[in-house]
């Protein structure tokens, strides 16, 4: 299957034909869903046939409802399961232990627990205790952070904050160009158009002149925009590519678990985050969603070495030939000094990450604030817990506001996003949806003191199933410019009245069925 895409680039706007679904992925998916078939069948041809079959699977159908229910699971999404093994029939259980649970082999978790240990181990013992003094409650959260993402705390950088993509990206090309030692892009999505060529265009340059350069991109990310062997591309170039989690047919888990991450490198002494990903419409040159809202941040200094260690352990991940040693790629000669404190931090699923990282510093900002909590995601699509976090937060009389799209990528999520207002709003939470286009920012902000920039959504897919990155902030310079974009962004929205907010009977429904099922999705 083929598209025609215009591209723009230095040279003009010229058109190319690439693979709309590459036949590697319609050949993998296939794959599914022929393997999941077969086993359903299998089995309910054995209970057909076989005497006493039924009884064995009604006994693994009652094990299978006792291991979700003694999970450590949030009660939110084990619920969704147990009504579909209990309803649906032998397919359901089926399904359950294909696709519940991302199954690693040994030889995997043996090859994660080699690559954890080589990352970057920053002596940070006197920058925590320098916050302790500064402030209890600030160390405590920083302490917190450190041990659930084995990250670490840093001063001396700098950061600049991006309110928009468009302003974001020249900035990432005059870096590039100044590029030294090496280069490396982790990113959800790629697609072909002026924002990637142009980055394109200094990848080969550099790496013709011996910089190392390295990409990773998420396989599923970029289903829809790249060609299924783009990295043999990238490598013809001296790029060193890979796929994040190659796509390879089999019914487990594989559609989850995906790097939403979005990383920039250079020389270990710049680094780039935020919810950009490398397509045109992120930068406003294209137009999908009206005006496309979206921020980015960038670090200088000693902050930079845990985003290059982040970035290394997903590479060792996904090659076959690890990478001999991280040490080199870890810049020390820092010279910047700044008063803020910031921590650079990686999230995702077990095993990598025994919490949900990003849940619990969220829902640690919520119930420590005083005075106020801004956030902005492009999904709200939270659990209880995380629910009952923002509603006792505006109860107890903080300052709660939630900033929405009003025009939607996702009209299915759109749907569920907008479920949850009426349960907030009951509590006192303001929410706003951004009346110009679609907001895919991903951030937080409490009192002056803290913000988290990065690529956690306020959804399941973030919280509980991908790998994500982002950076905590403490009385950083840079806060002043994230509460100035909160603000100017929520003039420009639409603030949600309790009459925008009545839904009908049938709207109740279509949401109340749609929240139920949003766990698993």
């Amino acid at each position: 299957m083929k598209k025609t895409i215009k591209i723009r680039n230095k040279n003009g706007v010229k058109e190319r034909e690439i693979n709309y679904i590459p036949v590697r992925f319609i050949i993998a998916i296939l794959l599914i869903i022929l393997e999941t078939a077969a086993v359903i069948g299998i089995t309910m041809l054995c209970a057909i046939y076989i005497p006493y079959f039924y009884l064995a699977m009604y006994a693994t159908q009652i094990f299978c409802v006792l291991k979700i229910i003694n999970s450590e699971e949030n009660p939110d999404y084990k619920i969704p399961w147990l009504l579909f093994v209990l309803i649906v029939p032998v397919a359901g259980f089926m399904i359950y232990f294909m696709f519940y649970d991302r199954k690693l082999a040994r030889k995997q978790i043996k090859r994660i627990q080699k690559i954890l240990s080589q990352q970057i181990h920053t002596k940070d013992e006197k920058t925590l205790e320098k916050l302790k003094q500064e402030d209890k409650q600030a160390y405590l959260q920083a302490n917190l952070l450190c041990k659930l993402s084995d990250t670490h705390l840093y001063q001396n950088t700098t950061a600049t904050y991006y309110d928009m993509g468009e302003k974001l990206f020249p900035a990432m090309l005059e870096d590039m160009k100044k590029a030294e030692k090496f280069i490396f892009l982790e990113y959800f999505i790629i697609e072909e158009g002026n924002f990637w060529n142009s980055m394109l265009d200094i990848l080969k340059e550099k790496a013709a002149a011996g910089v190392d350069v390295r990409v990773v991109y998420d396989d599923v990310g970029c289903i829809m925009t790249l060609p299924g062997n783009y990295y043999k591309t990238l490598k013809s170039y001296g790029i060193k590519a890979v796929c994040f989690s190659r796509l390879k047919g089999q019914a487990d888990n594989e559609f989850n678990n995906r790097s939403h991450r979005k990383i920039m490198v250079i020389d270990g002494k710049v680094g780039y985050t935020g919810g950009v990903n490398i397509a045109d419409e992120y930068i406003n040159e294209k137009k999908l969603y009206g005006l496309w809202k979206d921020v980015g941040i960038r670090l200088e200094g000693e902050a930079v070495a845990q985003l290059t260690s982040i970035f290394l352990v997903d590479y060792e991940l996904n090659v076959k030939t690890p990478v001999s040693e991280f040490n080199p790629y870890f810049w020390t000669g820092c010279s910047v000094e700044n008063e803020g404190y910031m921590i650079p931090f990686g999230d995702g699923p077990r095993p990598m990450f025994k919490h949900r990282v990003a849940k619990i510093m969220l829902m640690n900002m919520l119930s420590q604030a005083q005075d106020y909590v801004y956030m902005m995601s492009p999904y709200l699509i939270i659990d209880n817990e995380l629910c009952q976090a923002i509603e006792n937060a505006a109860m107890r009389g903080i300052d709660v506001r939630i900033i929405t799209p009003h025009i939607p990528d996702k009209k299915v999520v759109f749907v569920m996003t907008r479920s949850y207002y009426k349960k907030l709003t009951d509590a006192g939470v303001k929410i706003y949806e951004f009346e110009p286009g679609f907001v895919h920012a991903k951030v937080y902000i409490s009192d002056d003191k803290y913000a988290i920039v990065g690529t956690i959504n306020l959804d399941y897919r973030s919280l509980v199933h991908h790998f994500e990155n982002g950076v905590w902030l403490y009385k950083h310079k840079v806060l002043g410019q994230i509460k100035e974009d909160m603000e100017e962004t929520m003039k420009k929205s639409l603030y949600m009245t309790d009459n925008m907010i009545k839904n009908t009977l049938g709207q109740r429904f279509i949401r109340a069925l749609v929240r139920a099922l949003s766990p698993m999705l």
